[in-house]
């Protein structure tokens, strides 16, 4: 008599318990349903949808069948499938590969440093940036003036206009 009654307590918890995630799943259901009392069409949230996701998956499939209204069982597992790959999803915290590039006020102040000053070289305007409190490379300020159509600092002062000539 005693394996029987733990047989049926075993059952009684199974069932209580399954019936218990039914429960909660309508609950929310319904709550959700009160959130969009004045709307004809529901048109549920990000957060709504991981709810009924959250307690639609404990639900076994073929029940889910038989107690959803609002959606289908496979929206909700669609939701959740969502929901599982935005967690593990690290799209958020990669990052670019490679050097960040040069802040364009820097680009701009190295373009004007050279034209103003056609005798200093790549070190001298490296220096004078150091004075500012900007850490720049030699390469990177050869860069910038290359790409800025700014000749290397001999090559600068050999083609001086006749204006700053007089």
């Amino acid at each position: 008599m005693d394996v029987f009654k733990l047989i049926l307590v075993s059952v009684a918890g199974w069932m209580n318990r399954e019936q218990q995630h039914v429960i909660e799943y309508l609950q929310e259901e319904i709550r959700t349903l009160k959130e969009h009392q004045e709307d004809r069409r529901i048109r549920f949230t990000d957060e709504q949808r991981a709810r009924l996701a959250r307690k639609a998956k404990r639900v076994r499939f073929g029940l889910l069948k038989e107690v959803t209204n609002l959606v289908t069982p496979q929206t909700l597992l669609k939701w959740h499938r969502q929901l599982v790959a935005r967690k593990y999803d690290g799209s958020a915290k990669r990052r670019k590969v490679g050097r960040p590039p040069t802040a364009e006020e820097i680009r701009q102040l190295v373009v004007r440093m050279a034209a103003e000053n056609p005798k200093w070289g790549y070190t001298r305007i490296r220096g004078a940036l150091a004075n500012l409190g900007h850490e720049i490379g030699r390469g990177t300020i050869a860069d910038i003036l290359k790409q800025a159509g700014l000749e290397p600092a001999p090559e600068r002062e050999r083609k001086t206009t006749w204006a700053e000539f007089l």
